[in-house]
C-alpha cells in the first residue's frame, strides 16, 4: 500500500510538486500537469530536465494521469480519437523511461445530444477503447478506467457493461474516484436521475478496483435534473463521498494498491482566507495538509481493521 497525488494541486512546477510529496514522506506522483504540459506533450529537453529532478530527489511517478480519451473527447469525433492516440504513443517510450506501468484514461465524454448509452454509440465507444486498450497491452502497460464525466462513470452499470466489453482484461483494470459519484447522475432507469452514491459504485464494482483517487465533497441535483452540479470539495471524510467507508472496507478486504490525494480544495479554501494570503500559498498548503488528514484517518482504520 502507499500514498501519492495529483501533486500538480500543490503548483504547477515540478520543483513544488516535489517539494510538496517530500513534505508529506511520500515516494510517488500521480503526474498531470506539469506547468500546463503533461507527460505526452512535454519537449525532449524538458522531459529530460524531469527525470534528472526526479531521480535526484527519489521520487518516482506511479501513475501518468493522462487526458486520453477523457470527458472533453467525443466518442463520434474522429479528431479526438486520433488525438488521443497521439497522446498516448507519445507517452509509451517515456512512460518506459520511468518505469510507469498504470496509465489513467477514461470512456470519452457524456453526449448530451443523444441517448448516452445506445447501442450503436455504445458499439463506438467499446472499439475504441479496446483499440486504446490492445496498444497499451502491446506495450505493457496497464489502461486504467476512472469513473468521471465519462460513458463509464454514467452508473456502476455502464462500468460494468464497458468491463464485459473489452477484449484484453488483463490490460485494463478501474481507478476508483471517491468523488465523482458526489457531482454526477445515476443514469439508471428513466429521468429524473438522482445523484449517485458513492457507495453504491464502489459496492457494485470493487472487485475489478486497483487503484483509488481519493477525493470528496457536496453537492445538490440542479433544478432541471440534467446541468452538472457544482460540488463544494472538503477535505477527505467530511462530504458525501463515504470515503470511511470505501476505506474501511477496502482494507478489511485486504487491498494494498495506492490511494492518490485528488483535494480540488484550494478554490474553496482561498475564498475564506485572508486576502493576504495567495492562491498559490493556499494551494500548496491544503494540498500537504489533505496528504496528512488523510494519511491519518488511513492509520487509523487500518488499526480499527487490524492491519
Amino acid at each position: 500500500m502507499f500514498l501519492t497525488g495529483f501533486a500538480d494541486e500543490a503548483g504547477s512546477s515540478l520543483d513544488i510538486q516535489i517539494k510538496a510529496t517530500k513534505e508529506l514522506g511520500w515516494k510517488y506522483i500521480e503526474t498531470r500537469n506539469i506547468d500546463g504540459k503533461n507527460l505526452s506533450t512535454l519537449t525532449d529537453a524538458e522531459f529530460d530536465t524531469l527525470c534528472e529532478k526526479l531521480d535526484n530527489a527519489g521520487i518516482a511517478i506511479n501513475c501518468y494521469g493522462s487526458s486520453i480519451a477523457n470527458w472533453g473527447m467525443h466518442p463520434r469525433s474522429e479528431e479526438d480519437f486520433e488525438n488521443s492516440k497521439k497522446l498516448l504513443f507519445a507517452a509509451i517510450p517515456r512512460m518506459h523511461k520511468l518505469n510507469i506501468k498504470l496509465l489513467r484514461g477514461m470512456s470519452f465524454k457524456m453526449v448530451t445530444e443523444e441517448a448516452p448509452d445506445n447501442p450503436e454509440l455504445e458499439k463506438i465507444i467499446f472499439s475504441k477503447v479496446n483499440e486504446l486498450v490492445d496498444i497499451c497491452a502491446d506495450n505493457g502497460i496497464v489502461y486504467g478506467h476512472e469513473n468521471c464525466m465519462n460513458y463509464g462513470g454514467l452508473s456502476y452499470q455502464h462500468t460494468l457493461k464497458l468491463i464485459d466489453n473489452i477484449n484484453k482484461k488483463d490490460a485494463f483494470t478501474l481507478i476508483f474516484d471517491t468523488g465523482n459519484p458526489v457531482f454526477n447522475y445515476r443514469r439508471i432507469g428513466n429521468f429524473p436521475y438522482a445523484l449517485q452514491s458513492t457507495w453504491e459504485f464502489y459496492h457494485y464494482v470493487k472487485e475489478f478496483i486497483s487503484y483509488v483517487h481519493i477525493k470528496d465533497g457536496t453537492a445538490l441535483p440542479t433544478e432541471d435534473g440534467i446541468t452538472r452540479p457544482s460540488c463544494k470539495y472538503c477535505w477527505a471524510g467530511d462530504g458525501s463521498g463515504d470515503v470511511r467507508a470505501v476505506l474501511y472496507d477496502l482494507i478489511r478486504n485486504g487491498y494494498d494498491g495506492g490511494f492518490s490525494m485528488e483535494p480540488h480544495v484550494a478554490a474553496v479554501f482561498h475564498d475564506a482566507a485572508e486576502n493576504s494570503t495567495s492562491l498559490e500559498e493556499v494551494k500548496y498548503s491544503s494540498y500537504v495538509e489533505y496528504g496528512r488528514r488523510f494519511e491519518k484517518m488511513l492509520n487509523e482504520i487500518k488499526k480499527d481493521c487490524g492491519k
